[in-house]
């Protein structure tokens, strides 16, 4: 196991669920194991800890998820120019602690570390979803409030994942992640339907501000390896710092991807800037006081998060497009994420299209 726990948690109504049985199976003995009644409870924060959301990050529960599965992205908008992505939640919040994470404010509440047994629900609303979108190609992720691969070789969830999808033309799969925990991956064929995607940020932003995450060349080459393996790739520079050196790193990080993974067989890359909200941007810099990443001046952006001013921020994501078009030439799809139209048409000289066109896009270049 990569990641460490102090404990695990499990629900009653979930004691004999098989995802229970398997994290139970593959535990390390010094994990201290526990049952609940409401695990809902168990993911409230410690109080008495001193960071209660690092706390939180080392109690894992498994229980029964009460909401639906399914459900938007919430980068979703009409203030954006988005790609139409639908988010399967299977899990919230993440063992690794990225300085920058959203889920700081957004699971602030309820930070343990949940993994929810009744997953097979999931399938169900898929099925649903397809009988209502007859015809139509989804796009489908899980990477949304939790890494999709952090304890994989804990819960096994990703291989009954990629399968389901293999056996459906209409669904597409994305596997967000930052480790390099790929192993269950390599045992399963994906019959194409499986897009494993590693957010990539320089080494410099890395060393100081994504903790316990698989370095950037780890995560290249495990990209490297499911390739192999027959899935397809793809990258989020999400999100991108402007700090000084950040062009010439992100030259060198894209000569080091292609490097590796050849262009022409990357499925898209995203691109999107630091943006913080008032409270994540205090919770931020509350945990990591340290970190230089955090303390660039930011503006207030329409949208009540703080971003780079536009002008330097529109200028770096031009700057690392062009470092893209100079080695993949136009041949990947490359987007921007939770940026307005206004400044897709200022970095790419053109209109976003819709959600709908955007994701096609994507789909294709899958």
């Amino acid at each position: 196991m990569t990641f460490e726990l102090d404990e695990l948690l499990i629900e009653d109504d979930c004691r004999t669920s098989a995802l229970a049985r398997r994290v139970l199976a593959a535990l390390p003995s010094a994990v201290r194991v526990g049952y609940v009644a409401d695990g809902r409870e168990a993911a409230r924060p410690d109080r008495d800890a001193r960071d209660p959301f690092a706390r939180g990050k080392r109690r894992m529960i498994v229980m029964r998820r009460r909401a639906p599965f399914l459900m938007g992205c919430p980068a979703a908008s009409a203030d954006f120019a988005c790609c139409g992505y639908l988010v399967l939640v299977l899990a919230s919040n993440c063992p690794m602690d990225c300085s920058y994470c959203f889920l700081q404010e957004y699971v602030a509440d309820n930070p343990g570390l949940q993994v929810y047994a009744n997953y097979d629900d999931a399938f169900g609303e898929l099925e649903r979803l397809r009988r209502e979108t007859a015809g139509r190609s989804l796009r489908v992720g899980t990477g949304e409030l939790a890494d999709s691969l952090a304890f994989d070789t804990l819960t096994g969830i990703s291989r009954e994942l990629v399968e389901y999808f293999a056996a459906r033309s209409d669904l597409m799969l994305e596997l967000k992640t930052k480790t390099a925990e790929i192993e269950n991956l390599l045992r399963v064929d994906p019959h194409g339907r499986t897009i494993v995607s590693w957010t990539l940020s320089p080494e410099r932003v890395w060393r100081s501000s994504e903790h316990r995450t698989a370095a950037p060349a780890a995560r290249i080459d495990a990209a490297r390896r499911v390739l192999a393996a027959g899935y397809k790739v793809g990258f989020h520079f999400d999100p991108i710092i402007a700090y000084p050196e950040a062009a010439h790193d992100y030259a060198e990080l894209i000569e080091h991807l292609f490097d590796v993974v050849p262009p022409s067989d990357v499925a898209f890359i995203s691109m999107g800037g630091l943006r913080m909200t008032p409270g994540l941007r205090a919770a931020a810099r509350r945990r990591f006081p340290a970190d230089a990443m955090l303390t660039g001046e930011e503006v207030m952006a329409p949208d009540g998060r703080y971003r780079a001013f536009a002008p330097l921020r529109l200028s770096l994501f031009a700057q690392i497009r062009e470092q893209i078009a100079s080695r993949a030439g136009t041949t990947i799809p490359l987007y921007l994420c939770m940026e307005s139209a206004s400044a897709h048409r200022r970095v790419f000289g053109a209109a976003p299209g819709t959600p709908a066109a955007i994701g096609a896009q994507l789909l294709r270049g899958g």
